[in-house]
């Protein structure tokens, strides 16, 4: 059984290539992170396993891959780049990789929080344009931490802003407990907190999920971070609430277009700190990525 790397970048290349054991399946790495959709029946060339880091599988071309079985899809957001439904019906299955970035993650989370309080990336631009901007932040402690979502990723930063003083609170779409953490409704959180951290997974049940109507039931002067996925906000709801002073400053590391484009309206928007989807990047969570994609390949071939 073979399989190919589609689109890594060289970091993750030495990473995959170092963890290969002897006996493991022929992974073929093709070093090139920008890869177009239509390349992929060409780099595959009847390969059974792909392994893909961010490039985005139409139905419509893996119709065209032959002999693909499995996508190895490093992170748990392929719904953002394939459908893993219409997949299945063409017999290919796509296997998620979770918890390998849970610290890394919240520590981004809790980084655009604090930048977020106290204008840290505003600031900076307006130094370098030659502008003394001195602005009032918030102080986070004894400030009350909504999480939206607790899996691994929110249980990390309730740890470390349980730490640094907050009072944290949570809702979940199913009942969960975590000391230190009360866990409330999604009213009382969007109402009570200074700070609103999203969480919750992309799916068919939580795309558009923050809404017009729940952005506008949250605290006025709310801090709203988003390291999860954009498509389960509302967009321009965001932007309107931004523009109008609703939320007073907002740290995303997702977009609903990645690379952002240039021109895009939250480039324009002084009251956001903007990070390029890469909460997730550290050496040691990219460690456990690939360590993880490779059990993957590992299981598939042994059945």
């Amino acid at each position: 059984m073979r399989g190919v790397f589609v689109d890594a970048n060289e970091s993750l290349a030495v990473i995959f290539e170092r963890l290969e054991k002897p006996g493991d399946p022929k992974v073929r790495v093709n070093r090139n992170p920008d890869i177009k959709p239509e390349q992929w029946p060409k780099i595959l060339d009847g390969a059974e396993i792909a392994v893909v880091d961010h490039t985005a599988l139409p139905t419509e071309i893996a119709k065209q891959c032959t002999g693909l079985k499995h996508v190895v899809f490093l992170g748990t957001g392929a719904r953002s780049y394939m459908n893993p439904e219409e997949l299945g019906q063409l017999g290919i299955a796509v296997h998620l990789i979770k918890g390998y970035g849970d610290t890394a993650v919240a520590e981004s989370a809790i980084a655009l929080m604090w930048a977020s309080a106290r204008v840290i990336a505003q600031m900076d631009r307006e130094m370098r344009a030659g502008n003394w901007l001195r602005e009032d932040g918030m102080q986070l402690t004894g400030k009350t931490l909504g999480l939206i979502g607790f899996g691994g990723i929110a249980a990390e930063v309730a740890r470390i802003a349980t730490g640094s003083g907050m009072r944290v609170i949570a809702w979940n779409r199913t009942p969960r407990s975590f000391p230190g953490v009360e866990f409330v409704t999604l009213e009382k959180l969007l109402a009570d907190s200074h700070v609103v951290s999203l969480h919750l997974l992309l799916n068919d049940e939580t795309k558009g999920f923050l809404s017009h109507e729940k952005i506008a039931a949250m605290r006025p002067g709310v801090i709203f971070v988003n390291t999860a996925r954009a498509a389960i906000v509302d967009e321009d709801a965001m932007i309107e609430a931004l523009m109008s002073g609703h939320i007073r400053h907002a740290g995303l590391d997702v977009f609903n277009i990645e690379p952002l484009p240039g021109d895009h309206p939250l480039t324009k928007v002084p009251n956001v700190t903007l990070s390029a989807h890469s909460a997730f990047r550290t050496p040691e969570a990219s460690e456990n990525l690939i360590h993880a994609a490779w059990e993957h390949c590992r299981r598939i071939v042994r059945g």
